[in-house]
């Protein structure tokens, strides 16, 4: 391995501990964790939570405010597929 290939790799591990602190923190907060997908329209993410359910919601402005809007709950099987594609995809597996 080079020394760029092992830096990449460190840094790839370092990026996936700090995404897993970040989705910990916000279960413990009894806040939910934000998915981006480009799978969603835009304005659209899911919000998984500490419960494990995964909503889909809209995020918009209202002047200067931000808001979102429910659009649906996915249901066990969608989440747990929706889950374990962002795991795979930073690392986290």
């Amino acid at each position: 391995m080079t020394d760029f290939e092992y830096e990449i790799e460190e840094q790839n591990k370092k990026f996936a501990a700090t995404i897993e602190r970040l989705r910990k923190r916000n279960f413990s907060n009894n806040l939910p964790f934000l998915i981006l997908s480009d799978k969603l329209p835009e304005g659209q993410g899911f919000y998984e939570f500490a419960d494990g359910h995964i909503e889909i919601q809209e995020v918009f402005t209202i002047g200067a405010d931000i808001e979102t809007r429910f659009v649906r709950n996915l249901s066990d099987m969608e989440a747990n597929r929706i889950r374990e594609n962002f795991m795979k995809a930073n690392g986290l597996f």
